[in-house]
């Protein structure tokens, strides 16, 4: 590996690394030969989120630049969490935690290679935490540690106030035990995480040098925020989860789609595999075109690819094509155009009593406000039933033209949809 394409220009002008240990140094170690790294991920959740995403996308970018991943998943840590900002975690049982961390496990594998010249490996700290003594610990990781130095963290001062127990204060000996135990046993020399992870990367790095006189490199990647400087990771709907169960993929890709101009750069940069040449087009695209949203496109397919497939992203842009009208609604899959329309809103309406007409469609999906303003609508032409135009104010629709078995799609117009699901 020559420094002529070092990793780390491309993290860089990616924005992917918000603060590291000696940077030089890191240069040098990137330059000269596959590093062996780590990264975490403590299933204190069934599913990884779009924070995940980043740490997941980053160690794929260092493989893929020949560097050899540890992939760790915390059976021991999770079983704890790191302290946040908003108080004490729950503590999940050791069955749970056991089910989240094959499932995060399995979320995690798609996007590294386990085999070849720098195959990834997968490790889970519960196998070096659940035999040690907690004489050992005390003697061999908490005598490294001064509680001066963990009380400046800012997660820990700003929770004294409130009150921090002693098992989440104790979290960064946890975390940084798992960069000793991995430097110890795999020869690895390089962690990374979130911004928020800065003291526990640092305290490995620190531990690796007073336990064992060694040499270790850390990175951090930046928070990921809207424009105005809040949290993304949460939706409406809570966080943006990778698992399809717990956040359809429809909406998943409508997440990105949102994405506003002035992150949408920002967000190609960090969570896609596309050149900068390309990046660089889309980004004049968005500045010249914002309309188009060319670059919201581009973010939406690429990402939904990553995490669902290109099968699935074929399906949801034929969804949204063919809900807007250009493209056969029944061609669609049924959890497709479920996902789509419960999205854009929809109603379930009893159909004891036979089917609605018309008016009283618009009306129950709130597409008029009242009967006489859904007879214009229709009078005017601007009410559609599944994309074709209705122009009589008394039409009924048949059991044909239900989609799926159950579902009707209304538009007001070219733009405002809504779905019926008749029960």
């Amino acid at each position: 590996m020559s420094h002529e394409h070092n990793v780390l220009d491309e993290l860089e002008w990616r924005g992917l690394i918000a603060h590291s240990t000696d940077r030089d140094a890191l240069r040098a170690a990137l330059g000269s030969g596959s590093v062996k790294f780590y990264v975490g991920f403590d299933p204190t959740a069934p599913s990884l989120h779009m924070g995940n995403l980043v740490q997941i996308l980053t160690a794929r970018r260092l493989q893929l630049a020949g560097h050899t991943p540890y992939a760790l998943v915390g059976g021991a840590t999770g079983m704890i969490g790191d302290p946040k900002e908003s108080g004490e975690r729950q503590l999940n049982s050791l069955d749970t935690v056991k089910d989240w961390v094959e499932r995060v496990r399995r979320q995690i594998e798609p996007f590294l290679a386990f085999e070849g010249a720098n195959a990834a490996t997968m490790v889970n700290n519960y196998d070096w935490t659940a035999s040690l003594s907690t004489i050992d610990f005390l003697r061999d990781v908490g005598k490294h540690f001064p509680v001066n130095r963990m009380l400046a963290r800012d997660v820990v001062r700003s929770r004294l106030e409130d009150g921090i127990s002693y098992t989440e204060f104790s979290y960064v000996l946890l975390q940084s035990m798992d960069f000793l135990n991995l430097y110890r046993d795999y020869g690895v020399t390089l962690q990374f995480g979130g911004s928020d992870q800065w003291g526990n990367l640092t305290g490995g790095v620190e531990l690796i040098r007073r336990a064992d006189g060694g040499r270790a490199h850390a990175f951090a990647t930046p928070l990921v925020t809207r424009a105005d400087g809040t949290k993304y990771g949460k939706t409406e709907g809570g966080a943006l989860w990778l698992d399809p169960e717990m956040m359809s993929p429809y909406s998943f890709y409508q997440f990105w789609l949102n994405a506003e101009d002035e992150k949408v750069g920002e967000l190609l940069r960090i969570f896609t595999f596309l050149s900068r040449e390309r990046i660089e087009e889309l980004d004049a695209e968005t500045a010249e075109k914002p309309w188009l949203r060319a670059a919201q496109r581009a973010l939406a397919e690429e990402v939904t690819t990553l995490v669902h497939g290109a099968e699935e992203t074929g399906r949801i842009k034929a969804a949204s094509a063919a809900l807007f009208g250009s493209g056969d609604l029944h061609d669609l899959s049924t959890p497709t155009l479920a996902a789509a329309l419960r999205e854009a809103g929809a109603t379930r309406l009893d159909r004891t009593n036979g089917l609605p007409d018309i008016v009283a469609l618009l009306v129950a999906s709130g597409l008029a406000k009242s009967n006489g303003e859904a007879r214009r609508t229709v009078n005017e032409g601007g009410a559609y039933l599944n994309n074709t135009r209705v122009e009589d104010p008394e039409f009924v629709p048949g059991e044909s033209d239900l989609i799926g078995g159950s579902w009707l799609v209304l538009r007001r117009g070219k733009k405002t949809i809504a779905g019926v699901e008749l029960g």
